[in-house]
């Protein structure tokens, strides 16, 4: 089966669209990677929803606005990637949405809002869309979320030692082999923030690591940041930009007189790898496999680097899987999952009392199609061709 996996991350700087071949045979899935295309929001679109976002006070009218808009914009992603990934032969979408909240108190997750209405996406395709996946695992008791952990389980399954896969995205996550998984803290949130407040708005995030490698870490302002509760709750825990944004680095900074833009963003990039890499040591990992945005910052693999000698760092493309598409591969493989009637969860990852079959199925142009349901148990492994 063809399946498009859209992803939008918590940075929301563009929609991810990855096709994969998937086709389970026995315990093993396999996943042939297609391509990717990328989607960048418009500007407007944009800036409407860094507007939106918490701390915000947010009216309803806005909210409607942005579920249409921000569905009509994966709709176009999911067009493109059939055209150009599948020649028109793709089979179903598999759309993760645009996180605008996730209602975290007390270290539960009571909620969780994704947008990007996938009606918009079945109507320009006129394939059958899963969406929504986080909700049914908090209704489960879990956190919602890293839900790519079972990927990474699959995926990861009978590699030697103690390997982690580390997501770099706004929020970083992790996941380890005994099951493990959990959202560290940020991951370029707090210094994509500083960056866009710092240079007036003339840039978005770091590029290259330019501004963090001109930079000198403040040491009392990483020691003020690194005493966040956060860090010291136990997993499974998530988070998100409702507590790592832009009034979080300014309370940080009160007291601290003038810094540099340069001092700040190499601070807040060693707060990242330093949160890091002690969830990595936390886990006994023996190897990093790392994807996401981040992984392009120059200055934060290398601070990665240094903040765990003798841990070897690499991105998942020495795997097989493109660092840049991993997310979106990854909810290909949910939507196959969900299509098939087969859980899409690990209770150890989530938290969740049990394992659940995720997301809700928008019907494509001809009506829905189930495919026969699975023989067998969910897959083992995931294989990549």
């Amino acid at each position: 089966m063809r399946v498009i996996g859209l992803m939008s991350g918590t940075s929301y700087d563009a929609i991810d669209a990855a096709a994969a071949e998937l086709t389970l045979e026995g315990e093993d899935l396999t996943l042939r990677p297609l391509g990717m295309v990328g989607e960048a929001y418009d500007g407007a679109l944009r800036e409407a929803l860094a507007a939106a976002l918490p701390p915000a006070a947010t009216m309803l009218a806005e909210v409607c606005r942005l579920d249409t808009l921000i569905g009509q914009a994966f709709a176009a992603a999911a067009v493109r990637a059939d055209r150009e990934l599948c020649g028109g032969g793709a089979e179903l979408v598999a759309s993760h949405g645009q996180t605008v909240y996730h209602w975290v108190e007390d270290g539960r997750a009571h909620g969780t809002l994704q947008l990007g209405q996938p009606a918009w996406i079945a109507e320009a395709t006129g394939l059958p869309v899963v969406a929504d996946f986080r909700p049914r695992d908090i209704a489960a008791g879990g956190q919602g979320a890293p839900l790519v952990s079972l990927v990474d389980l699959l995926w990861l399954r009978g590699r030697a030692g103690t390997p982690v896969a580390l997501n770099l995205g706004g929020i970083a996550n992790l996941t380890a082999p005994d099951g493990t998984a959990f959202d560290s803290g940020p991951g370029c949130a707090l210094v994509d923030v500083a960056v866009r407040g710092l240079t007036g708005g003339r840039l978005h995030y770091d590029v290259d690591g330019a501004l963090a490698a001109r930079g000198t870490v403040h040491e009392p302002l990483l020691d003020r940041l690194l005493v966040e509760p956060y860090y010291a709750l136990p997993a499974p825990k998530t988070t998100g930009k409702e507590l790592f944004h832009l009034g979080h680095l300014r309370d940080a900074l009160t007291g601290f007189g003038t810094l540099t833009a340069e001092d700040v963003i190499a601070t807040l990039t060693r707060l990242t790898a330093r949160t890091v890499a002690d969830a990595v040591r936390s886990v006994g990992a023996t190897e990093v496999i790392a994807s996401g945005g981040g992984t392009r910052n120059p200055a934060l693999m290398a601070m990665l680097g240094a903040e765990l000698p003798g841990v070897p760092v690499r991105t998942s493309d020495a795997l097989g899987l493109p660092a840049a598409a991993k997310e979106a591969y990854a909810f290909a493989v949910l939507g196959f999952l969900t299509l098939h009637g087969l859980t899409g969860t690990d209770p150890v990852s989530t938290g969740a009392r049990h394992p659940s079959v995720l997301g809700s199925i928008t019907p494509g142009r001809g009506g829905l199609r189930l495919p026969p349901p699975s023989a067998g148990a969910a897959p083992v492994r995931l294989v990549l061709a």
